[in-house]
């Protein structure tokens, strides 16, 4: 039975090891064993090694300086077929490029653009910064920002409000307790205000009512560029609401309001325990960590007199801390 020799997936600039020694033996001794190229077929594929017509068992190489020219012959018309696809493909689309440049004449740029990649939707978040006049709207989910990313945002910002232009920021309350993010807005001088609420959107942002990003997958690989003018005053319309609801942070800072010794943020967590959500879910949702949101919930069953989780659902529900409004 035969052995099939083993797949050399390579050019002749970059010859295996076993074909690069076999061909300098074969150099030095005048002649190898066809059986020894086993190994390596690609000398005889790329003609380095051929046959020995006086005894076909045993194989001669090609001198380089014979090999070297049939070699690049091969890569130059390798490349004259490519050139000759090209202008074949240039030629058949010609006629079909006028065809659409005499339809998209005049036309604006497209509504909505699909940014894939970190590297380019920050380089067009960038650009629009650039081009705004006005200000800048920001959903921040999630907590605080990692100090990294807010030193790579503080000189778009400052540049942004050197101009005059406002800058609007919501976080979700955890933010509240980051001393990276105060430090950052301390920073900034000019028209900068940042508020707080239990759950936000999504992030988004919205530049001079005109322009506004969107993630579109969710580990926010992948954005929307949207300029129909529909869904912009959408986008802005719904952070204006969100922003009357949300407690100032910076400048000034508000105390988030407290019934009856429940904070705000715990009653948000009892809305999402009366609703079902894990410890996991729970901190998810409100932008924390999982031994947080915990420990508020403990704080919160030992306000409510609470001994387990099925009794703290239920006294939520008869205590009335979720009637009260925020």
């Amino acid at each position: 039975m035969t052995t099939e020799p083993r797949p050399h997936p390579h050019g002749p600039d970059e010859l295996c090891e076993a074909g690069s020694t076999l061909y300098a033996r074969a150099l030095r001794e005048g002649r190898v064993q066809h059986q020894d190229a086993d190994d390596a077929p690609c000398l005889i594929d790329f003609g380095l090694l051929h046959p020995d017509i006086d005894d076909m068992a045993w194989l001669r190489p090609t001198a380089p300086a014979v090999a070297l020219p049939q070699l690049l012959r091969g890569i130059e018309d390798h490349i004259a077929r490519h050139r000759e696809r090209e202008e074949k493909l240039t030629a058949m689309f010609e006629p079909l490029m006028a065809l659409d440049a005499r339809q998209t004449s005049g036309t604006e740029a497209p509504e909505i653009t699909v940014l894939d990649g970190f590297e380019r939707i920050n380089t067009a978040i960038t650009q629009a910064m650039t081009d705004a006049r006005h200000e800048v709207l920001t959903v921040q989910p999630g907590g605080a920002r990692s100090p990294e990313i807010l030193a790579d945002a503080l000189p778009r910002e400052q540049e942004f409000l050197s101009r005059g232009c406002r800058m609007r920021t919501l976080y979700q309350h955890t933010t509240r307790h980051s001393l990276p993010a105060l430090a950052h807005y301390e920073q900034l001088d000019g028209d900068v205000e940042v508020r707080t609420l239990n759950e936000v959107t999504e992030r988004m942002v919205v530049l001079d009512h005109a322009v506004a990003f969107i993630p579109a997958s969710k580990d926010r690989t992948v954005a929307l560029e949207i300029r129909q003018p529909a869904i912009v005053d959408y986008l802005f319309t719904t952070f204006e609401r969100l922003w009357h609801l949300a407690t100032p942070m910076f400048p000034q800072a508000a105390q988030l309001p407290a019934e009856n010794g429940v904070t705000t943020r715990q009653r948000a967590i009892a809305e999402l325990l009366i609703e079902g959500l894990t410890d996991t879910e729970i901190a998810a949702r409100l932008g924390m960590n999982v031994r947080t949101a915990r420990e508020h919930i403990a704080k919160l069953a030992a306000i409510l007199g609470s001994n387990s989780r099925a009794q703290l659902g239920y006294l939520i529900g008869q205590s009335g801390v979720l009637d009260q409004n925020h």
